[in-house]
């Protein structure tokens, strides 16, 4: 691992910040106390070191065990009932939803991780904010909603618009700031094509985006910067319900996730061996919120593939680089006659065609064997040069199937073009 000359006063305060953390966990979590034999050494350890070999790791199946195997949701509770007044849930695009419970310190802790992504992406008070999503209970846009009105901005709802009505509402009130996904913002740029709305003259500072790994896909950015008048708008974000907002859009706008080092743990692991990897080695990020105590992760395995990069800024603080940002989902990888094929694989290629205007990945068992599918909105020409750039950068031949325009579903939210189950295909 590498080791660096940083301010050993801010590891200091960290550390003890994450003490006095613990020690309320310690007291009456049950669920922490079960799974973490532990635990009871808390006050020996000296640092982050210490913590990570003493605790296990903890997946997401074990906290949807806990949560469905008691009929009061579970035991990963740190405070009494009336603690809590926050309710979310995940949106459920890899797997079952999932719920979570905040206590009223525990949201603000997280609407002030917020407030200091917004103020990397040039935000001031009094900045004009567009919310192109529909008001659900998922954590993160409630999460950056309510930050914006803290932080003095001028909150601006586009729940239960058609995408025509929220695009004209972007430009009529001037927006400056506009939240969505890197799916939707692809899909606001389609509307204007076809109601031929010229997005060349707005107020627009930054696109912030979230809640799928595109953000970091310099195909998509370069896609959306440019449809919007060629400015630098692009601005990448990360989090997930069951830790909070993590990262932000590393400095110097080439794409790759900065993590607020001071509001949490972060690691690399291999997924196989869940031992420790170098800077620059693909593996699985793991998280541990250090401020979230009411239902807490410990080194929460997120799911996530990523490459570290670990450095230090001009104090002398440590940072954690996610580079390239967030690459796929362990999860999401499918084996294709020997080649390990990723999500985000295909997106890069996919946005070099802008002539595509959707597509959708369908991924059957054949024979033993797993086999791809591409369907895409475009016609045969595109379709063959999609294969061939395909075969060209990934070895593989993939049929690309083409359907007209508007047969593949929109998406408001995370996207799911990638359909694994066989059930599903047809």
């Amino acid at each position: 691992m590498k080791h660096l000359h940083t301010n050993k006063n801010w590891e200091s305060q960290r550390w003890k910040g994450f003490q006095a953390h613990f020690k309320n966990i310690c007291k009456s979590n049950d669920f922490q106390k079960e799974r973490f034999p532990k635990w009871t050494e808390w006050e020996s350890w000296k640092d982050f070191d210490d913590f990570t070999r003493a605790c296990p790791l903890t997946t997401k199946q074990e906290l949807e065990i806990d949560r469905t195997s008691s009929p009061s949701g579970g035991r990963n509770f740190t405070y009494s009932a009336d603690k809590y007044v926050r309710y979310s849930r995940t949106s459920g695009t890899t797997g079952d939803p999932t719920t979570w419970m905040d206590t009223e310190e525990d949201w603000q802790w997280m609407l002030e991780n917020w407030k200091r992504i917004m103020e990397a992406a040039g935000m001031e008070k009094g900045s004009r904010c567009f919310f192109a999503f529909s008001f659900g209970p998922f954590l993160g846009f409630w999460t950056a909603y309510e930050a914006v009105v803290q932080k003095g901005c001028i909150a601006i709802p586009g729940g239960g618009q058609s995408t025509e009505a929220r695009l004209r509402a972007i430009l009529e009130n001037e927006a400056e700031y506009l939240f969505c996904t890197p799916t939707y913002a692809l899909r606001l740029i389609e509307t204007a094509k076809e109601l031929q709305l010229s997005l060349k003259s707005h107020s627009l500072k930054k696109i912030i985006v979230a809640g799928e790994c595109g953000g970091s896909v310099p195909e998509i950015r370069k896609a959306i910067d440019q449809a919007w008048g060629g400015k630098s708008l692009f601005f990448d974000h990360y989090g997930m319900t069951e830790v909070g907002p993590v990262a932000y859009e590393t400095p110097g706008g080439q794409g790759g996730l900065r993590i607020l080092l001071d509001s949490y743990h972060a690691e690399i692991i291999d997924p196989n061996s869940l031992q420790p990897l170098d800077d620059g080695e693909l593996g699985e990020l793991v998280l541990t919120p250090l401020g979230r105590t009411g239902s807490p992760v410990l080194r929460y395995r997120t799911g996530d593939l990523a490459r570290a990069n670990r450095g230090v800024d001009d104090l002398g603080n440590p940072t954690f680089d996610l580079v390239g940002g967030v690459l796929g989902r362990a999860d999401d990888m499918a084996i294709i006659r020997g080649v390990n094929l990723y999500p985000s694989a295909i997106d890069r290629i996919v946005r070099t065609f802008p002539q595509v205007q959707e597509y959708e990945v369908r991924i059957k068992q054949s024979r033993g064997m797993k086999e791809a599918l591409i369907r895409a909105e475009c016609d045969t020409a595109v379709a063959h040069a999609l294969g061939g750039a395909i075969h060209n950068l990934l070895a593989l031949r993939i049929p690309v199937e083409c359907v007209p325009p508007g047969t593949l579903p929109r998406f408001e939210m995370k996207a799911n073009r990638w359909i694994n189950q066989n059930e599903k295909l047809r």
